[in-house]
């Protein structure tokens, strides 16, 4: 399979920032496969056919796609296989891919996906992240069996047939699937853990400036860094800081953006809590060196989820050798996994009393602080790095 082409969403350009996908791409790219990334244009420079660290990428000019409200967002996402299918022809580009990568979010490429299967004969593999409409459903963002749950239900269906493999972040992921699309070929289903690069750091770098600049000496940290929107439902992680008041030294850091930040950030102002630090973002090389100081690394779900999502911002975590605490619906197998790596701990979403308790055992304990700190990270190194994903893919992709 030498040609691939990778349907994306979300995909910043990997000389200035990287996430799962370029992590993924640069993977098939350094193992001499040729890429092109089909993604959204973040500036108007930035449309059209351009070199990204190497890579080749069309970026496309599309409606905002993030950090709008549902329904800006809703329209966007229905207009980009039509602006993806344009931007295709409009620069002349060949349609002889051996393989087309695409994850979800969102579903609304799949046209797209069908199309280039169509045209080349290649293979189509899904990574299945989002499961989609039944998260809007569970959100309350889209009415359960409503037109436009019904509409996007069979672009689903027709998403999971169209794909010749489907990788899930987790079992309980392959089981849901299974449950609710009985008559799907069942041997399409594998499981494809969430990846990431292990950091790289200098070690000689001094973090006293950074300790100062945001009062954290002497400081127990819990971090949480990424988005801030009704899936994440960081109320409860508020509320666990409410309840944390009578210890002066645990302090939560929150930094992130999305639709949900506003309101969070202004319950966190309201309640006035001094143990509570809030940014929208930090240059990347102060969020990463938080990650080496941090004592805990925070995971939250929504209780309302009856979908099992598996949130990739633990791999951060584990590359930095963080103990995880989860504050997780009862549908995921998030904390199992916790549990079963000795990874973290985890009390059910909602109930804060359960969850101050974990986090005082964490507080209370640095030698089960490191040694969750180094299983995490023990087991990112020997099966969460692109390399493993990349194996995955490959394995049940050739024929």
């Amino acid at each position: 399979m030498k040609k691939i082409i990778f349907l994306a969403l979300g995909f910043p350009d990997a000389s200035k920032s990287t996430n799962i996908y370029t992590d993924l791409i640069y993977e098939f790219h350094k193992n001499g496969h040729e890429v092109l990334v089909l993604a959204p244009a973040v500036n108007k420079e930035d449309i059209g056919l351009r070199k990204e660290a190497g890579v080749s990428v069309l970026r496309v000019k599309t409606l905002p796609l993030f950090n709008v409200g549902a329904i800006k967002k809703g329209i966007a996402n229905l207009l980009l296989a039509r602006q993806y299918k344009k931007a295709l022809l409009n620069n002349n580009i060949e349609l002889d891919f051996d393989l087309i990568l695409m994850p979800t979010p969102p579903i609304t490429l799949t046209s797209v996906a069908a199309r280039l299967k169509s045209k080349t004969g290649g293979k189509l593999y899904l990574i299945l992240r989002d499961i989609f409409p039944q998260n809007a459903v569970d959100l309350r963002m889209m009415k359960d069996k409503g037109l436009l749950h019904n509409y996007f239900r069979k672009k689903e269906e027709a998403l999971y047939t169209v794909s010749d493999a489907i990788g899930c972040m987790s079992p309980a992921n392959v089981n849901y699937v299974k449950e609710h699309n009985p008559n799907m070929d069942f041997s399409k289903l594998h499981l494809l853990p969430n990846w990431e690069n292990l950091p790289v750091y200098k070690e000689e770098i001094q973090l006293d400036s950074l300790v100062n600049k945001y009062g954290l000496k002497d400081k127990f940290i819990l971090i949480f860094g990424g988005n801030i929107g009704k899936p994440q439902k960081l109320e409860n992680i508020v509320n666990l800081a409410k309840n944390c008041l009578d210890y002066p030294e645990i302090v939560f850091f929150i930094i992130g953006t999305g639709t949900e930040k506003e309101r969070i950030f202004n319950m966190a102002k309201e309640l006035k809590l001094p143990n509570v630090i809030l940014e929208n973002k930090l240059p990347k090389a102060d969020y990463n060196n938080l990650l080496r100081i941090a004592d805990v690394g925070l995971i939250s779900l929504s209780e309302d989820f009856t979908i099992p999502n598996f949130p990739s911002k633990v791999l951060s975590y584990y590359g930095n050798k963080i103990p995880v605490l989860a504050s997780v619906d009862l549908q995921t197998d998030f904390g199992t996994t916790l549990e079963e790596i000795n990874s973290g701990l985890w009390a059910e979403a909602g109930k804060t009393g359960e969850l101050k308790d974990k986090l005082l055992l964490l507080y209370n304990n640095p030698d089960l602080r490191r040694t969750m700190g180094q299983h995490g990270y023990d087991y990112m190194k020997n099966n969460l790095l692109p390399d493993n994903a990349y194996n995955t893919i490959l394995e049940k992709t050739i024929s």
